[in-house]
């Protein structure tokens, strides 16, 4: 018989195995749960599919789904999946069955519930986004070294938004930092060139699946 915990519900938009894109895990075998729904609307947002619709699942069903995928990565994302209150209980129950697990989060929602052994990996929304008002800076105090912070960079006015916000939190004593270029908008070299110029110690983090297929995983 299941648990009450796990008969709790969310509202998932896809369960799939493809190989991360982002954080220091790219490349792995990883299995993706997407949730449904996000209050955040970023311009350069590629899973705008995900704010709508999806499947409504127990916890229970999402983790036979994921066991029938085989892999020892999981990495729960959106939309933004801290939106439906059930998904710190999901993180936890994927941690009990001995996943290694990270969570893609907009950095807009209170991270400080989610159980300790995730990776959480934070955006910080920058000015070319449209919703750096969104940013809950909380979040920065509740970071530990196994976070990752990520910054997605429109052109150069965010990026020196983001080293201004590198400096003043001093985000790299903290945890891993990436600066990431919007695919297709920003060039990764001119980024690179600026990251070597600066010396500034962030990994420079392009989309590997969009390298490989040219979309979004899933689709």
């Amino acid at each position: 018989m299941s648990s009450p915990i796990l008969t709790a519900t969310l509202r998932v938009t896809e369960i799939f195995l493809s190989l991360q894109g982002e954080s220091s895990r790219v490349g792995l075998p990883t299995v993706f749960v997407r949730l449904t729904g996000c209050p955040l609307r970023c311009g350069y947002c590629d899973t705008e599919y995900a704010f709508t619709g999806g499947e409504t699942m127990t916890l229970d069903a999402i983790l036979n789904r994921v066991a029938d995928l085989h892999a020892h990565y999981v990495c729960v994302t959106g939309g933004e999946p801290l939106a439906q209150k059930n998904c710190t209980d999901l993180l936890a129950a994927l941690c009990d069955a001995g996943y290694s697990v990270s969570l893609e989060t907009s950095g807009a929602l209170d991270i400080s519930a989610v159980d300790a052994r995730v990776s959480r990996i934070v955006d910080v929304k920058t000015p070319g986004s449209g919703e750096v008002e969104k940013n809950r800076w909380a979040n920065i105090a509740a970071l530990s070294p196994g976070d990752e912070v990520k910054f997605v960079l429109c052109d150069a006015t965010d990026y020196q938004w983001a080293k201004q916000v590198l400096a003043e939190h001093h985000l790299t004593e903290k945890c891993p930092v990436l600066f990431s270029p919007v695919h297709g908008q920003l060039e990764p070299g001119q980024l690179a060139d600026w990251i070597l110029r600066d010396q500034l110690p962030v990994r420079l983090q392009v989309q590997l699946h969009k390298i490989l297929w040219g979309v979004t995983p899933g689709r």
